[in-house]
């Protein structure tokens, strides 16, 4: 069969599938909530530290997520690896799979943080701080940069945990490294005085050990199947490798959103301010698509190893309508809210009359994110992150002619930031339609223990 083909008669889900569903996309869910709780936290912390303080957090924060997100293949592509060696009945090569990723992410976040702490000054000026913010941001980013190797090994083992079918214990990680770090960053701010610095050390040493735990439930489970725990420069290597494609796929989004972002200044102020608070609001509704992305990896990947096709395209069409019925859920909350949410974030009636426009087109994007969140879960778990880096692109060069449109038609004010909302709606839909497309045919559900 090809991509183009009709698509063979979806069969009839298991009534236990449905649970299987919830057991991993919940706690995904809850776990994805509790990340940027750690952000949360130091904002408020730091925040009666002063302007400059929050600021210099603002910036290094940006600085620090985006140095740990574009790893965020450390996560996908073990969770595929890890699923397909459980579903074939080899739980000792899937554990090993899973060390080989831990180590991968060692000597990434290592290079990471050397790399951010020696130009750390250089890369926080380029966002144009004031001077005190600069050098409250410097502080924070130098000190934080300890905290990313941690950080990519948080990713690597939850990665490993998700592909064998547990997503509780990263759950458990979450909510114990959000509740230190939350205590620590009081405790070193305001008790012990060290400023900005002591937001830094609470969140390094709560990554170091969420990292710790991780770690040490992934080696219990090794020396009880006598899997390698040492390093193996051929596994590592073989992680790598196979990591390039979605770390194509994932600086390709970033762009999408880079570029949307920066037509987005060119609309005015109010409308910039709104278009920043209806992104968050975007991506806090992404984590519950998310969550069913995550269970989406995980078992797709279970099941082409056990070599059940019939089982995952049962699965995949399960989720997809999952996506839809969510994504309709996500659209009829914001429609009864979009006049209500600017009132919490400002007070100007530019900005409140901009972002209630701009949440009416996030609102009606949402099913159609639903299908591309499942899907780019499927693919992935599939282990189909050539062809994912290759659409990616691919998506990316059709938005541009779309985003760029709004810029070179010179639309401002509300009108613009419509417009730009309606062609990021745009390359959501041309996504959806391409991962729809590939999921169609049956090129990507190779089965057995290695893809």
């Amino acid at each position: 069969m090809t991509s183009d083909s009709p698509p063979p008669p979806r069969p009839t889900p298991d009534p236990g599938l449905r649970r299987e569903v919830l057991r991993l996309a919940v706690p995904a869910f809850l776990a994805l909530v509790a990340e940027p709780l750690f952000l949360l936290a130091d904002s408020a912390i730091v925040g009666f530290l002063g302007t400059s303080s929050l600021a210099g957090l603002g910036v290094a924060s940006a600085v620090l997520l985006t140095a740990v997100n574009i790893f965020v293949f450390l996560a996908y592509g073990t969770t595929a690896v890890v699923a397909r060696r459980l579903g074939a009945g080899d739980q000792k090569g899937a554990l090993a799979a899973g060390v080989d990723g831990i180590w991968l992410a060692m000597i990434l976040g290592i290079l990471a943080a050397a790399a951010v702490a020696i130009w750390a000054h250089q890369i926080v000026a380029f966002f144009g701080a004031t001077p005190d913010a600069t050098a409250e941001a410097v502080t924070y980013l130098r000190v934080s940069t300890l905290g990313i190797p941690p950080m990519l090994v948080v990713l690597a083992a939850t990665g490993v945990l998700r592909g064998l079918q547990d997503t509780k214990t990263p759950l458990v990680a979450a909510v114990a490294g959000f509740s230190a770090n939350a205590v620590l960053s009081l405790v070193l701010v305001h008790g012990v005085h060290w400023g900005i610095a002591g937001a830094a050390w609470g969140t390094v040493i709560a990554q170091t050990g969420m990292a710790i735990g991780l770690v040490w439930v992934l080696v219990r489970g090794a020396r009880r199947l006598d899997a390698p725990l040492g390093f193996t420069a051929a596994g590592v290597l073989r992680s790598a490798v196979d990591g390039i494609p979605l770390l194509v796929r994932t600086l390709a989004l970033r762009a999408v959103l880079l570029v949307t972002t920066w037509v987005a200044a060119g609309l005015g102020e109010p409308e910039l301010a709104a278009h920043q608070v209806a992104m968050t609001v975007w991506s806090a509704l992404a984590f519950a698509l998310d969550a069913l992305a995550i269970a989406a990896q995980a078992l797709t990947g279970k099941s082409l190893g056990a070599g059940d096709v019939e089982g995952t395209r049962a699965t995949t069409w399960l989720m997809v309508r999952w996506g839809v019925w969510f994504g309709i859920g996500l659209t009829l909350l914001i429609l009864a809210l979009h006049r209500v949410v600017p009132l919490g974030f400002s007070t100007d009636p530019q900005v409140q009359a901009a972002l209630a426009a701009a949440l009416l087109v996030v609102a009606v994007g949402q099913p159609i994110s639903g299908v591309a969140f499942v899907l780019d879960g499927v693919l992935i778990g599939a282990g189909d992150a050539r062809w994912l880096a290759l659409a990616q692109t691919v998506f990316l060069l059709v938005y541009l002619p779309m985003v760029l449109g709004v810029w070179a038609a010179g639309l401002v004010g509300v009108t613009g930031l419509v417009w730009l909302w309606i062609a990021f709606t745009g390359f959501m839909a041309v996504r959806a339609a391409g991962l729809l497309w590939r999921a169609r045919g049956d090129a990507w559900m190779v089965v057995g223990a290695t893809r």
